[in-house]
């Protein structure tokens, strides 16, 4: 195949790896540059007998996303504070959650507990259980045999479900009426409203990566410290605040506005099954907001 046709159907497959390289990374700025990797490899290397583009495509993303994990943990670990995903607005490929077994694919919650997986475990998973690519596929992509692809799925499942937590059978008639009460309780920027929507073990998870002096640089537990916390950040924006739902990573956030700053926080709450709010985590890292409106 020569080199023009095999750019047209990347063209044609970008959203499919931008969604596998997202899913894999948690960024979308680096699952961008994962598939600018990947174009540049159809121009520099692309074997001539290629028999199909698109999972010739899918390869090559999937491998530079599998060493950008590897290399990713070490970065990790030097990073200022909690890390969260980079959320999103829509899914890059919409077509993969139609086909999943897992529940909302890119939401944050399932995102970082792929954080808990190896990268071929991640890979795998995201292959199979997302995009329905079958073990002799991912054996092709992965260069393993079938039966380990198998047991590697098989593994990266039961992590996953040991990790499922209380949020995965709320009604999402309830995670709206959270998300509300979280929102009602911004505007009146005051403790006991704040207190009121947060259960007792609350925990609030802060990503204000490095550029953030202020931001919580552990986790804040507790329905107590977590109110007063909250409080005295609407406190201090008073007036120039601006509070508003909005849809991101497949499910609802708030998103926090301050003049004249702008956007300062993507907020992605976890209900508890009476309507109150369990997981708190906050997106304030600047350069994981400039996609968002």
């Amino acid at each position: 195949m020569d080199s023009v046709m095999l750019e047209h159907v990347a063209t044609t497959e970008r959203p499919r790896l931008l969604g596998i390289a997202y899913r894999m990374t948690g960024s979308y700025s680096d699952a961008e540059d994962i598939v600018q990797n990947t174009m540049l490899r159809i121009h520099r290397a692309a074997p001539p007998d290629i028999e199909s583009p698109a999972a010739y495509l899918t390869t090559v993303t999937t491998r530079l996303s599998i060493d950008h994990l590897r290399s990713a943990r070490v970065r990790r670990e030097s990073y200022v504070g909690p890390w969260l995903p980079e959320p999103i607005v829509a899914d890059p490929a919409p077509d993969a959650a139609s086909r999943a077994v897992v529940n909302d694919s890119i939401s944050i919650a399932f995102l970082l507990m792929l954080e808990t997986l190896s990268p071929d475990e991640r890979a795998v998973l995201v292959l199979h259980d997302v995009f329905a690519y079958t073990h002799g596929e991912i054996a092709t992509m992965l260069e393993r045999s079938e039966g380990s692809c198998r047991l590697i799925l098989y593994r990266a499942r039961q992590r996953l479900q040991a990790r499922r937590n209380r949020a995965d059978d709320v009604d999402p008639a309830k995670h709206d009426e959270v998300v509300r009460r979280f929102v009602a309780a911004c505007d009146g920027g005051d403790f006991d409203a704040f207190f009121q929507a947060l259960v007792s073990d609350v925990e609030l998870v802060f990503d204000g990566g490095p550029d953030i002096k202020t931001a919580a640089r552990h986790p804040i537990r507790g329905a107590d410290r977590v109110a007063r916390f909250l409080a005295y950040v609407m406190t201090r924006l008073a007036t120039t605040r601006r509070v508003e739902t909005t849809t991101l990573n497949g499910g609802p956030a708030v998103l926090i506005h301050a003049e004249p700053g702008g956007l300062i926080g993507a907020v992605f709450i976890e209900p508890s099954n009476d309507d109150r709010a369990a997981i708190i985590r906050w997106v304030r890292n600047p350069s994981k907001l400039n996609r968002l409106p």
